[in-house]
């Protein structure tokens, strides 16, 4: 049996509003869309969701709206076994929500009010820090304050922490305060918009990965979507290749990979065979819909690796 690791998910916490449909209305015009889901989602509560259902003891830090989401948020951490103790309600704002958009072939288009995800401080994690201190390794976003985020990798490092930043969505980035950081893990989009360098293929990510190295961090993984993921460290990159899967909604698929990721790394599975997993625990997301409804818990990953690897 492995280690079980426990893995500390400082972040967002949204609820998902997702249409599906075929085309996008013009200006003014209304139109009949397919079908409509709404479900518990935000980045840092999906990355949470997918490192549980892989087997992992959970914890969240995070802030919720004093609206009807707001509890129903906690409960569903509660029912899923992630401890909700420091998730709390803020008067006076929303719950963050994200209004999703799926076309008929996968791809998605996001809208994210942050809300009560604005109002987790320095301050919040500093309250949470003898339970962060018993972490395996913390995980962050980009959808809470980035002070909170540079504060809390710093807290990481200080405490010999594994710590895992997935900058989305992509926004101007200090990448000075990420000094030492373990693992920054963007999207192509998101390396793009960080870097200011394309990255369009293999050799354009192996670029710009070099440029996020060269600023201080330790490792860096670029996922590529249906191309895998890039793997690069001082010492070498690699490109790992994805499994085919029959993709009906990529939403989450980076939040899979990262949670997933975060747990075969704190059970002692070698670097390169974690990406190989979370490869494959983030493509087998895209065969369901919605976010959390989509990840697959530990026994049907586990059939899908021994069949696949």
């Amino acid at each position: 049996m492995p280690k079980r690791p426990r893995i500390a998910v400082v972040g967002s916490a949204n609820i998902d509003l997702t249409t599906f449909t075929n085309q996008f209305p013009k200006p003014g015009e209304t139109i009949f869309a397919e079908k409509f889901d709404l479900g518990f989602g935000g980045k840092g509560a999906n990355q949470a969701v997918a490192a549980r259902l892989c087997g992992a003891e959970v914890f969240m830090v995070a802030r919720v709206g004093s609206d009807l989401f707001g509890p129903a948020t906690i409960e569903n951490f509660r029912k899923l076994g992630i401890d909700p103790t420091h998730v709390k309600q803020v008067e006076g704002l929303s719950s963050g929500v994200a209004p999703i958009f799926v076309e008929a072939n996968g791809q998605n288009r996001i809208l994210v009010v942050k809300g009560a995800n604005d109002a987790l401080t320095p301050a919040d994690v500093d309250a949470a820090a003898e339970t962060l201190k018993t972490a395996d390794c913390i995980v962050l976003q980009f959808e809470i304050p980035l002070e909170t985020v540079y504060y809390t990798v710093v807290f990481a490092h200080k405490h010999d922490i594994r710590c895992i930043v997935n900058p989305a969505p992509a926004q101007p980035v200090d990448l000075g305060a990420l000094k030492d950081l373990d693992y920054f893990v963007p999207n192509e989009s998101e390396a793009e918009a960080i870097t200011g360098m394309p990255v369009k293929n293999i050799d354009d990510a192996k670029k710009c990965a070099g440029k996020l190295l060269s600023a201080g961090i330790r490792r860096v993984i670029i996922t590529l979507g249906a191309n895998g993921s890039l793997l690069a460290s001082r010492e070498c990159c690699e490109h790992v290749p994805p499994f085919p899967v029959k993709s009906v909604d990529s939403t989450g698929a980076g939040d899979a990979f990262i949670g997933s990721f975060a747990v075969f790394l704190g059970e002692g599975v070698p670097e390169r065979d974690a990406v190989r997993r979370a490869n494959l625990y983030a493509g087998l997301s895209t065969t369901g819909v919605g976010t959390q409804k989509s990840f697959f818990d530990r026994a049907r990953f586990d059939h899908e690796w021994a069949a696949r690897s």
